[in-house]
C-alpha cells in the first residue's frame, strides 16, 4: 500500500504542474483557448479531489495490524496511458468512472489546443537537397577538417544570423564542390575565348583571326578568376542575406514593440507577450526570431532571460538584439516591462520617423539629379550633335543612330533610377 500511496502523490504532483502551466497561459490566450484551458484545469482539479479522497482509505491499511472485518477490496488500481506517460493511481471503485471521465475531458481540451498551436509552432524538418547530398559525398571530409582547424567561423555565424536552413559543414562542402566545378567551366570558357571572338553586332560569334599567343596571355587567367569569383560570392552570400533580413526586421520592429507595449500593459507574463507576437501574421520576419525564443523555452528548457540572451547573440538585427538584451536586464532586475516597452517603442518610432525623413530628402536629391541627367542632359547633347552636323567638323554618326543612342541612354538611366529608389525605399 505504501507504493500505491507514493504513486498517487506522484500523479497529483504531475497534475499540479500541468495546472500551473495552464494558468500561466491563460492571460495571453484567446477566448477559445481560454475556454479549453479552463476546462482542462477544472478536470485536473476534480481528478486531484478524487485522488485525495482515496488517501485516507489507503492509510488505513498501512499498518502492521489491519482493522478486523475490513479489507482493501474496495480499492482499485487504475493505470491510464496519457500521451507518452502513464498514470498509476489507486482509487475507490465507486470513483473509477468519474476519474476516467475527468481525464477524458482533460485529454480532449489538450488535443484541441495542440491542433491550434501546431499550425504555428511545429518544427519542420527538411531533408537535404540533392545537390548538397552530392557535395557532402565528395567534400564533407575536407570541410570538417577546415572547420575543426578554426576556419569559416564568421561564415558559421553568418549562416545562423541569416536563418539559412543548412549546416555549416554542408554549406562549406557545397562551396568547395561548386568552386571545383567552376574551374572546369572556366577552362571551357577560356578555350572558347581563345578561338572565338565575341561582338555586339551580328554575327555575334566569329573565329579569332589574330595572334593566339597574345590571346592566350589574357585568357589563361580565366580558369582561376571564375572559381575565385564563385568561392567569394558563396562566402559572402549569407552576409547579404543577413543584411536583407535585418532591414526587414528593423522595419517591423517599431510597430511590434508598440504591440508588445499594449499587451504588457494588461499585466500578462513576458512569455505570453512573445507567444501572441509569434501567433500574429503581421510581422512575418520578426515572428521567426520570436519563435526562436519560444523554442529555447519550450524545447530546450531554458528560462526566458537565458533564451533572450541566446537569441540576441544570433539575431541578424542589431536593434532586435539590443531589445532582447534590454528586456533580459529588465526582467532580471525586476523592472517594469510596461515602462520598458513604452520607452523603447518611443525610441524606435523616433528612429523610424528619422529614416522616413532621410528617404524623403534622398528622394528630393534623386529628383534633382533626374531632371538634370534625364531631361536637361539629352537636350544639351542633342543640341551639340545638331551643331556638329551643320559645322565643318561633322560626325560619323547618322541622325537615326544618334537618336537610337540617346533613347537607349535615357531608358538605361530611368531603369537605374527606379532600381535605386526601390532599394532605398522603406517597406512601411
Amino acid at each position: 500500500m505504501i507504493e500505491r500511496l507514493l504513486k498517487n502523490i506522484d500523479t497529483e504532483l504531475a497534475m499540479l504542474r500541468e495546472i500551473s502551466d495552464s494558468l500561466k497561459r491563460l492571460p495571453g490566450a484567446s477566448a477559445r483557448e481560454h475556454s479549453m484551458l479552463s476546462s482542462s484545469i477544472e478536470s485536473l482539479r476534480n481528478s486531484i479531489k478524487l485522488i485525495n479522497a482515496s488517501i485516507p482509505q489507503i492509510l488505513k491499511y498501512i499498518s502492521l495490524a489491519q482493522p478486523l472485518g475490513e479489507s482493501a477490496t474496495s480499492m482499485e488500481k487504475i493505470e491510464v496511458i496519457k500521451g507518452k506517460d502513464s498514470l498509476n493511481v489507486t482509487l475507490d471503485k465507486k470513483a473509477r468512472a468519474q476519474f476516467l471521465d475527468e481525464l477524458r475531458i482533460n485529454q480532449q481540451a489538450l488535443s484541441q489546443l495542440r491542433k491550434k498551436e501546431g499550425a504555428v509552432e511545429q518544427i519542420e524538418f527538411k531533408s537535404p537537397r540533392t545537390y548538397i547530398k552530392i557535395a557532402n559525398k565528395f567534400c564533407i571530409g575536407l570541410s570538417r577538417s577546415f572547420i575543426e582547424h578554426g576556419r569559416f567561423k564568421q561564415l558559421g555565424i553568418g549562416l545562423k544570423k541569416s536563418n539559412m536552413d543548412i549546416l555549416l559543414e554542408s554549406y562549406v562542402s557545397m562551396m568547395l564542390f561548386t568552386t571545383f566545378l567552376s574551374f572546369f567551366a572556366g577552362v571551357l570558357l577560356a578555350v572558347f575565348l581563345l578561338f572565338f571572338s565575341v561582338s555586339l553586332s551580328a554575327p555575334f560569334f566569329s573565329i579569332y583571326a589574330g595572334s593566339y599567343l597574345s590571346r592566350l596571355l589574357w585568357t589563361v587567367f580565366v580558369p582561376f578568376v571564375v572559381p575565385l569569383t564563385v568561392f567569394f560570392a558563396l562566402y559572402l552570400y549569407p552576409a547579404t542575406e543577413q543584411s536583407s533580413l535585418a532591414k526587414h526586421i528593423d522595419q517591423e520592429l517599431p510597430f511590434a514593440v508598440v504591440h508588445m507595449s499594449a499587451i504588457s500593459g494588461s499585466g500578462v507574463e513576458p512569455t505570453s507577450i512573445f507567444r501572441i507576437i509569434a501567433f500574429s501574421t503581421e510581422y512575418p520576419y520578426l515572428r521567426k526570431e520570436i519563435r526562436k525564443v519560444l523554442n529555447q523555452i519550450n524545447l530546450y528548457g531554458y528560462d526566458l532571460v537565458t533564451a533572450l540572451g541566446n537569441v540576441a547573440r544570433t539575431s541578424p538585427s542589431q536593434k532586435l538584439a539590443e531589445l532582447f538584451a534590454g528586456l533580459s536586464t529588465t526582467i532580471s532586475s525586476g523592472g517594469s516591462l510596461s515602462d520598458f516597452f513604452e520607452k523603447r517603442a518611443e525610441t524606435l518610432l523616433i528612429g523610424y520617423r528619422l529614416e522616413r525623413e532621410k528617404f524623403t530628402k534622398a528622394a528630393e536629391t534623386f529628383m534633382d539629379l533626374y531632371i538634370t541627367v534625364v531631361i536637361a542632359a539629352p537636350m544639351i547633347l542633342l543640341l551639340i550633335f545638331v551643331l556638329l552636323s551643320i559645322s565643318d567638323f561633322g560626325t560619323s554618326f547618322s541622325p537615326t543612330y544618334m537618336t537610337f543612342i540617346i533613347i537607349t541612354l535615357i531608358a538605361l538611366v530611368n531603369i537605374i533610377f527606379l532600381a535605386v529608389l526601390h532599394i532605398k525605399q522603406p517597406k512601411y
